[in-house]
């Protein structure tokens, strides 16, 4: 794993244990950094056992149950092991930083009140690494940001980097904890896909590459307005030495506008302007004009890293694509069923509705606006649109008067209807524009039970 000398010792106060969390604690007790950790759910808190991972990360004596109250750790023997205590972050006097997961909305939580009354610095994981970035072999950093297509765009960079035979890994918002990984050899690439949250917890991280994709609106409730998410993305860059590369699609105005702040970086700065005709015949995972501007900005990415035109030629045409983002389930009856359960808003699910002919277009979930109107210049593919979830009545409202639409409720149901009224060389596809809480875990569970739908299809 990823650790640095400099956080042993220290104290450390981390909320939020899923994977990035869990891995973080791991990290920092191996550093022999002192962690007391909290999440509110009880299944995610018993999950921190001692592990071979996490080394000596134990304080003497103690057990990995939950410890009630929050009292003084106390002195480490024999020095530099790791203690942990598993309490509620109560308060946070004397702590050297609080580590929060991008998951909590600081926006809101009271723990960040709590944070600035203490005085103790809010970082993430992201930050961590980027404390760590001193010790680690000589490497290079990619960030990569934008509202869509950023897990597609690490994935593609991670794959040519490791068609040109440079060790590499990917990391961050893709749901590869950093943190966990063991150190590249000198000469390695780190790929790391950034959200905005990300962003916020890392004051430090200064990419050899940053990569801006676009931004459209999302997450608005964590910020103020979309000025403010926008201003987010473009820490990334503030971030940076002014002689490191930036690669910027000025496909928007929020993103063009970033782009005409960094001017003066001259050759430093690579504007990717939208509707660049590509032959994309020899690309069978990188189709549509989203998947155009993203191999766009993963070429001009790994041209600043310095690799070969033919390296990166053999790992356009051998990328394999992402699960849950334009994936080929299965064709039954000669009816295409494609997963792209990542498409969480409207911007991300028009491109998809672009891609096909004649879409049976299952739609819902918990919305993140109110309208649909990214996906309307593609209205015409679709044949049928069949709602689910918490916005299924909402969006069946708006489609009604342009479409045949049918509210199904749940995904189960949907495939069915979808797969009954669908004919041969149409296409199903679940592309939801919303996110996966009201009804799944995640966009990956929601992918899962639509594959597994299909697969049920006889």
């Amino acid at each position: 794993m990823i650790t640095s000398a400099a956080w042993a010792g220290k104290r450390y106060a981390m909320l939020g244990l899923a994977r990035s969390g869990a891995a973080t604690v791991g990290a920092l007790l191996a550093a022999g950094a002192r962690v007391t950790a909290w999440d509110s759910d009880e299944a995610k808190r018993s999950t921190l056992t001692p592990s071979p991972l996490w080394g000596e990360g134990w304080g003497e004596g103690q057990s990995s149950s939950a410890v009630a109250g929050t009292a003084p750790l106390p002195t480490l023997s024999p020095p530099g092991r790791g203690y942990l205590c598993v309490a509620p972050l109560d308060d946070l006097t004397g702590f050297d930083a609080l580590v929060v997961s991008p998951g909590v909305p600081l926006n809101t939580h009271p723990i960040a009140a709590r944070a600035r009354a203490a005085g103790v610095p809010i970082i993430g994981d992201i930050e961590l690494f980027a404390q760590a970035r001193g010790q680690l072999p000589p490497h290079k950093v990619v960030g990569i940001t934008g509202t869509n297509g950023k897990s597609t765009t690490t994935a593609l960079v991670h794959h040519i980097l490791q068609t040109a035979g440079v060790p590499t890994l990917m990391g961050g918002n893709i749901g590869l904890p950093i943190l966990a990984q063991e150190p590249l050899p000198a000469g390695g690439v780190y790929v790391l896909e950034l959200s905005s949250y990300q962003i916020d917890l890392t004051a430090s991280l200064d990419c050899d590459v940053a990569v801006l994709l676009n931004i459209t609106p999302d997450h608005l409730d964590r910020y103020d307005g979309f000025d403010g998410y926008a201003a987010s993305k473009a820490r990334l860059f503030a971030m940076q030495s002014p002689g490191h590369e930036a690669v910027i699609g000025i496909g928007d105005a929020a993103s063009a506008a970033i782009a005409r702040s960094l001017s003066a970086r001259g050759e430093h700065l690579t504007k990717i302007a939208p509707g660049v005709c590509l032959f994309q015949g020899k690309w069978p995972a990188l189709q549509g004009p989203h998947n155009a501007q993203n191999a766009l900005v993963a070429i001009a990415t790994c041209q600043a890293l310095g690799v070969a035109e033919a390296d990166i030629d053999r790992g356009l045409e051998t990328f394999g694509g992402l699960p849950h983002r334009m994936e080929r389930v299965r064709e039954v009856a000669g009816v295409t069923y494609v997963d792209d359960s990542k498409a969480t808003n409207p911007d991300s699910t028009a491109p998809a509705l672009a891609a096909f002919d004649r879409v049976h277009w299952i739609v819902g979930g918990r919305a993140k606006g109110d309208d649909l109107d990214a996906c309307v210049p593609h209205f015409g593919s679709v044949a049928r649109a069949y709602t689910i979830g918490e916005a299924g009545p909402r969006f069946a409202a708006i489609l009604a008067p342009v479409m045949p639409v049918e509210q199904c409720g749940t995904l189960e149901a949907a495939v069915g209807a979808a797969a009954a009224g669908a004919r041969p060389g149409e296409t199903v596809l679940l592309s939801p524009a919303c996110a996966s809480f009201d009804q799944f875990r995640d966009y990956e569970e929601r992918g899962d039970a639509f594959r597994a739908a299909v697969e049920a299809l006889s």
